[in-house]
């Protein structure tokens, strides 16, 4: 006993062998035990975020790091029953349930027996995939609305677990330039990139490009074949069709298509990043390699796609070979919302030269992107949030306090609170800071309306409810540093 009521380690002297080593044998020092909770764990942990990572998948990792053209004929047998766990108490509590209607609660009453009697038929082959439950949601920034798919919970808990399997093969594949979706990624990864590429790179023009309708318009078919060149296991080549064959309801009416991956799926994000991976990123790659006569920049989140140009000629050539490789494999550029500008540090200055006005601007994962001037005259590249965007935030915020109208104020200030922290959260980039401000403005210009609305003998005034919103509104301020910081940490030379 060391340091009162606290224990120490149970021995902390290393072996020392014997003074004889050939018999009789001499007494040993006393050997060093082990510290307690140190048994051996079936788990290792590589990520700063401390996620507990497979062995097994680690030497899945090494080996298709090793070999790229490797076919792994052997993989399911890690969607483990452990595995299986861990994806169940990864989803969210709160989750609408998909026809199945088994919500997360329900399946964890029997959980144990659950999860044995799931992995039994997946690996002898029982299970069989429930059609994907059809939901409309409002579309950000328009009044169209957009389908969502709600898959079955043991469809969630499945295609969880296998992705973390295909993760460790396609996270050794997929390139730089891609983004969206993948583990250790984010947004604001991608965001940095592209500025920092803009600002650091000769880059002339921008090709901004969408892909129209793109998770209804993947081939199953060629989404398959992409699959194989990596995956030579055919029970989870049968596992993916499976999912791709089980359709939708919608309204009660079962359908099926030979196009398309369920939007909303747990596996449909990977599946996407796969067929672009093939159809477009390896493609993009050997282009700018073979075909490109200047400085080329690509980045890609999702169906989101930027490329940047030194040279006009490689541009509209670009653009060319890309359509035509698109249509190959199903796939068409939206025909509004991809564009060729002029964009880059010398844009204003060429431009004003031919007499035009201000260079273009273009919108990428919410923000719009401007050539700007930093205070000394320099070229500074200006992130701004998206108009309608922030419109369609103030009405969602304007409806729901019409409902919260009658709740005492600091309910709603704390409910405000949170929605501003949320929003500064991912808007509170360098150059933003004005939208910032515009935001909390209009928000504090909301809640005024709803409190005078309450009772006609209201007579709030504007000094009070700045008073008010002192209290419960935080002020907006800066949080994420400038690009080429955060860039140059996680990209060192």
């Amino acid at each position: 006993m060391m340091n009162g009521p606290e224990k120490s380690d149970s021995v902390v002297v290393a072996v020392k062998p014997a003074n004889k080593a050939g018999p009789p044998v001499a007494e040993w020092v006393e050997r060093r035990t082990g510290t307690k909770g140190n048994t051996e764990q079936p788990h290792t942990r590589r990520t700063q975020s401390r996620d507990s990572v497979s062995q097994e998948l680690d030497c899945v990792r090494k080996a298709a790091r090793q070999r790229k053209k490797e076919k792994f004929t052997a993989l399911l047998h890690h969607v483990s029953v452990d595995l299986l766990r861990e994806s169940f108490l990864a989803l969210k509590r709160r989750a609408a349930p998909g026809v199945d209607g088994l919500t997360w609660q329900d399946y964890e009453a029997g959980l144990e027996v659950n999860l044995l009697d799931l992995h039994a038929r997946v690996h002898s082959g029982g299970y069989r995939a429930l059609p994907v439950r059809r939901r409309f949601i409002p579309k950000s920034g328009t009044d169209k609305q957009r389908p969502l798919g709600i898959a079955a919970l043991e469809d969630k808990i499945v295609q969880r677990a296998l992705v973390a399997v295909l993760n460790a093969i396609y996270e050794e594949d997929f390139l730089g330039f891609s983004y969206g979706f993948r583990p250790g990624r984010g947004q604001h990864d991608a965001l940095d990139a592209l500025s920092v590429a803009i600002s650091g790179t000769p880059v002339n023009w921008i090709l901004d490009a969408d892909i129209r309708s793109f998770f209804d318009s993947v081939s199953q078919e060629w989404l398959l074949r992409f699959l194989g060149h990596r995956i030579g296991d055919e029970r989870v080549i049968r596992l993916v069709r499976k999912w791709l064959k089980a359709g939708v309801l919608d309204d009660g009416e079962w359908s099926v298509s030979a196009e398309g991956t369920p939007q909303g799926a747990v596996i449909s994000p990977l599946l996407a990043n796969v067929y672009l991976h093939d159809v477009f990123d390896l493609w993009a790659k050997q282009w700018r390699g073979r075909e490109a006569t200047g400085n080329m920049i690509v980045v890609r989140y999702a169906d989101d796609i930027v490329v940047g140009f030194q040279h006009e000629a490689d541009a509209r050539r670009f653009w060319d070979a890309m359509r035509t490789r698109f249509e190959q494999f199903g796939l068409e550029p939206h025909g509004e919302k991809t564009r060729l500008l002029e964009f880059g540090r010398y844009a204003a200055e060429r431009r004003s030269r031919r007499g035009l006005g201000k260079p273009e601007t273009f919108m990428f994962l919410g923000f719009v992107f401007i050539c700007g001037r930093s205070r000394r005259g320099a070229f500074l590249l200006h992130r701004k949030t998206r108009g309608d965007r922030m419109r369609a935030r103030l009405r969602e915020i304007k409806a729901t306090l019409r409902e919260r109208m009658h709740a005492p104020i600091p309910s709603q200030g704390r409910w405000l609170a949170s929605v501003l922290n949320g929003y500064f959260a991912y808007h509170a980039v360098p150059t933003n800071f004005r939208a910032l401000g515009a935001f909390r403005h209009h928000v504090l210009n909301l809640w005024l309306r709803t409190l005078r609305r309450r009772s006609q003998r209201q007579n709030l005034t504007w000094e009070r409810m700045t008073r008010i919103a002192e209290d419960w509104l935080p002020i907006p301020r800066i949080l994420h540093p400038w690009p080429q910081q955060r860039f140059a940490v996680k990209h060192p030379r």
